[in-house]
């Protein structure tokens, strides 16, 4: 298959393992898509050319996958509009380019499937930390709604995408000639049926614990700004509060304040009064020394701040713009951005204390895509999350993020309270079980018991390098049997 045929057809395929991703959810595709393009990428006469091969699908892959990118520049369509189609089509171009250097070091390492399996895994992972780090639909995610989850709490998102290669290798084994076929047949049953054993029962109710509410304004993110509406929304946020019977801990989401934090008072108040003393964590953006920060504040049972978080790992031309001057000129800034020239970036993840629950490890929005960022020194009682997923639409985006929160959750151990302000809000166990959460689209509240902690996980322990030691021995493997095949 040569030329903008064969490109396209790959391309296809790209969009086929696509599938397995949320809200679908069908890693069978997935696995099929990527045994298909191993069988064939072998049969390229060249690096360059296996190089084509795996930009092509990995652009297919990336265009389904990340279709909801261009929702964030829908919501001021006269300002960002221009820049959807450049979105859609660039970043899957743009990340097409780590599986095309994978499938041409594939190609040098011996062209076969279990080559392949090694340097797409080690792509995969590089894709996480380069450049800042965009590990969004990771092939190792098509398992997140899946028994094969619960392998994260050991090997981690890129030890799941090692075992998607390489499940799709042992397919292309089983459907070849002579004893490849049973050890692939075998490798392929193993590696597909074992870990459905590893399928944790419905999770328990939970009686003792704090009770947290979720508080879900569903603000569409076209009318967060609007000053006609603002009293509307603040007015749903407190009704929300006080609401119901009196829990422990009252969570509202990412930049639920549409004012900076300098000049809310009157609504912290308003706050304090609705949650009749109950401690809360609210989103909030603020300004210190000039910066901004995208900033989660707590509040004691008499309104006084406590502590603060500033969200460290910004997102790119969302939050901040790379050469920032340079592109201010040309009129593009983050789209997040609503103070200054974007935000700054604060002193990196760290544990804060939560009234009546003790230390958490906060995360604002996109950080809980960043699984090596978590978790690190002294264990915390939960993971929590604001967000503001209004940006991402009602499709896609919304939810691949809580699916990759909801992973987190397995590789430590721990669980998590996701508050979103249009949904998906919700509590996770420690085995990723969703204990409760409140719908995409609607506004409300939630009041859930606090899942217990797990123990430590090995994963917790010792992060991704045993799997990219594993990614690793395998591309050498693969490329030590190949020369001796050659010889």
């Amino acid at each position: 298959m040569r030329g903008w045929r064969g490109l396209a057809i790959f391309a296809m395929l790209g969009a086929l393992a696509a599938l397995g991703q949320a809200p679908i959810d069908w890693p069978i595709a997935t696995v099929l898509s990527l045994a298909v393009v191993m069988a064939v990428y072998g049969r390229a006469s060249t690096a360059k050319a296996a190089a084509k091969i795996g930009w092509a699908y990995g652009f297919g892959y990336f265009l389904l996958a990340l279709a909801w990118i261009v929702n964030p520049f829908l919501v001021e369509p006269d300002r960002d509009g221009w820049m959807a189609p450049f979105a859609l089509v660039l970043l899957p171009a743009g990340l097409g380019l780590f599986w095309a250097v994978a499938f041409a070091a594939g190609k040098r390492l011996g062209g076969g499937a279990l080559a392949l399996a090694g340097s797409l895994t080690l792509a995969e992972g590089l894709r996480a930390f380069l450049f800042t780090g965009f590990p969004w639909a990771l092939l190792g995610h098509v398992w997140i709604d899946t028994p094969h989850a619960q392998l994260a709490a050991w090997i981690g998102p890129h030890g799941l995408t090692l075992l998607t290669v390489l499940l799709a290798a042992a397919v292309v084994r089983a459907l070849s000639g002579g004893r490849a076929r049973l050890w692939g047949g075998a490798a392929a049953l193993a590696l597909g049926l074992l870990p459905l054993g590893l399928q944790p029962a419905p999770p328990e109710e939970t009686a003792d614990g704090p009770v947290i509410r979720l508080v879900q304004p569903n603000v569409p993110q076209a009318d967060k700004w609007n000053a006609d509406l603002i009293d509307l929304f603040q007015a749903r946020l407190l009704d929300l509060t006080a609401t119901g019977e009196r829990p422990d801990l009252i969570i509202w989401p990412e930049t639920a304040i549409p004012y900076l934090l300098e000049y809310s008072g009157p609504l912290l108040d308003a706050a304090v009064a609705a949650s009749d003393g109950v401690p809360m964590v609210i989103g909030v953006n603020r300004e210190e020394g000039g910066l901004y920060y995208n900033s989660l504040i707590v509040l004691d049972a008499t309104g006084v701040i406590v502590d603060t978080y500033d969200k460290q790992h910004l997102v790119p031309f969302g939050e901040y713009v790379p050469f920032g001057e340079v592109m201010g000129r040309l009129g593009i800034r983050g789209l997040a951005a609503s103070e200054g020239g974007g935000f700054s970036a604060g002193q990196g993840l760290r544990r804060i204390a939560m009234p009546g629950i003790g230390e958490v490890e906060p995360m604002i929005c996109y950080e809980a895509i960043f699984a090596e960022e978590i978790g690190k020194g002294a264990r915390p009682r939960a993971l929590i999350q604001i967000t503001n997923d209004a940006w991402f639409g009602i499709l896609q985006g919304p939810q691949q993020h809580f699916a990759q929160s909801r992973l987190r959750a397995i590789e430590q151990g721990l669980p998590l309270v996701r508050v979103a302000n249009t949904g998906i809000s919700a509590v996770v166990d420690a085995k990723g079980r969703i204990v409760a959460e409140l719908p995409l689209g609607e506004a409300g509240f939630a009041d859930v018991v606090l899942p217990p902690s797990g123990a430590a996980t090995f994963y917790s322990r010792l992060g991704d390098f045993p799997a990219a030691i594993a990614a690793i021995v395998l591309a050498a493997v693969a490329f030590i049997l190949s020369q001796r095949r050659s010889d």
